[in-house]
């Protein structure tokens, strides 16, 4: 086996469930899993409807590509969204069954471990943020890449700071993941943010990989989005920049396995032929409910309804007792843990269950200690997925455990 393997770290759940092993969920309560960030709003029915019209499908192999109809609608989307000059749907847009396998498979694909002259021996780098989705780490690590955190603080509005990367780090990035919205923390990248990268791209020659797949799940204005910057600098090729998205979260579908990756067809090309050999294609009937979900927006801004007044409802509530920070985006709470609690997320996860059967993340198993200081130690992520009357439930709790 590939022994690369024995570096990856369990994931945040198999922790959690290590943890948790031993705890006795209060039996007095039914339990509201606040934990993971699986949408529980309903999935459209015109989606679902095209899923079962189109279910004959199945009888025939799907492309790597994807059907043409669906490259164009995701074009659509993306200049309509974020304010396109162009997209070239066919070599700049790549249908892919979720942004999750398109991170990791993209990593492997555009990584060159070959030694240069300029770095003998020397791993190439991936920068990423610090909390961050587990899936950038472990496909960097397969990528046989030399991962490096960037720690997202409150000092920085929980974005990460990426002036404090030493030249000598950028020197050998190949890749830099972006998260905007961030999962955990809410916060989103601003234009200048996004300009200042590509300027850093371009000093060092690095590709850009912005995963957006919480763009759709805002309060107030869109976030900006790494193609809308490079369309407002005129770099219409796109030049080492790719976008991830997803329905997952934007529709409440993540069983359909529906995205896509856009931006620099120089890089797309010799990724699709990857997954050519990798055999990765979503099912036609997946494809032809997801020309739907991207067609409309009106489930969307539904479900950002929803968001909005379970924000305001916990912000209301809980506000003067948990230090709540209102995210700029995305359905997460990156919460403080209460000083009754010492500050210990694992602490406070532990009680959340045995006391009132709320389940919730560790903020310690999203980060990596870097330089004995772990950024996400003393926080835990809140997804605000369940029902409002969920959601009033669990508040009515957590006054009783902070009690």
């Amino acid at each position: 086996m590939n022994s690369n393997l024995n570096l990856l770290h369990p994931y945040p759940f198999s922790k959690m469930a290590t943890l948790l092993a031993d705890i006795t969920p209060a039996s007095d309560y039914a339990p509201i899993k606040l934990g993971i960030g699986e949408p529980k709003h309903l999935p459209p029915q015109f989606v679902l409807d095209e899923l079962i019209a189109h279910a004959g499908k199945v009888q025939n192999y799907p492309t790597t590509g994807g059907i043409p109809e669906l490259s164009q609608t995701i074009a659509d989307w993306l200049k309509q969204r974020f304010n396109l000059n162009d997209i070239n749907p066919t070599s700049e847009v790549i249908p892919v069954m979720g942004t999750r396998e398109a991170i990791f498979s993209f990593v492997q694909a555009c990584i060159d471990t070959t030694c240069t002259d300029d770095t003998p021996n020397q791993k190439p780098v991936i920068v990423m943020p610090n909390p961050f989705y587990q899936i950038y780490e472990g496909a960097a690590i397969l990528a046989e890449a030399e991962p490096y955190y960037v720690p997202c603080t409150p000092e920085n509005n929980f974005k990460a700071d990426y002036h404090q990367v030493p030249a000598e780090i950028w020197e050998r990035t190949q890749l830099l993941f972006v998260c905007s919205p961030n999962n955990p923390t809410g916060s989103v990248l601003s234009e200048n943010d996004w300009k200042e990268l590509i300027a850093l791209s371009d000093k060092y020659n690095f590709i850009i990989a912005s995963d957006e797949c919480y763009s759709e799940l805002y309060f107030d204005a869109p976030p900006v989005g790494l193609l809308e910057v490079c369309a407002k600098l005129e770099r219409n090729d796109y030049k080492n920049c790719v976008v991830f998205h997803s329905l997952s979260k934007r529709s409440n579908l993540p069983g359909l396995r529906s995205g896509f990756i856009a931006g620099d067809a120089n890089l797309l090309k010799p990724y699709l032929q990857y997954r050519t050999y990798q055999g990765c294609a979503m099912p036609i009937h997946h494809q032809y409910a997801s020309i739907k979900a991207w067609q409309d927006e009106e489930h969307v801004e539904a479900n950002r309804v929803l968001y909005r007044e379970k924000f305001a409802l916990w912000m209301q509530e809980l506000g003067d007792l948990l230090e709540l920070r209102h995210p700029d985006a995305s359905f997460y709470f990156w919460v403080k843990v209460p000083d009754k609690f010492n500050n210990d997320d694992e602490h406070f996860v532990k009680e959340l269950l045995e006391k009132v059967n709320i389940y919730a993340l560790a903020g310690r198993y999203l980060s990596r200690e870097v330089n004995g200081y772990n950024p996400g130690k003393g926080y835990v992520r809140l997804a605000l997925v369940a029902s409002v009357e969920e959601s009033q439930e669990a508040i009515k709790r957590i006054k009783t455990l902070l009690a």
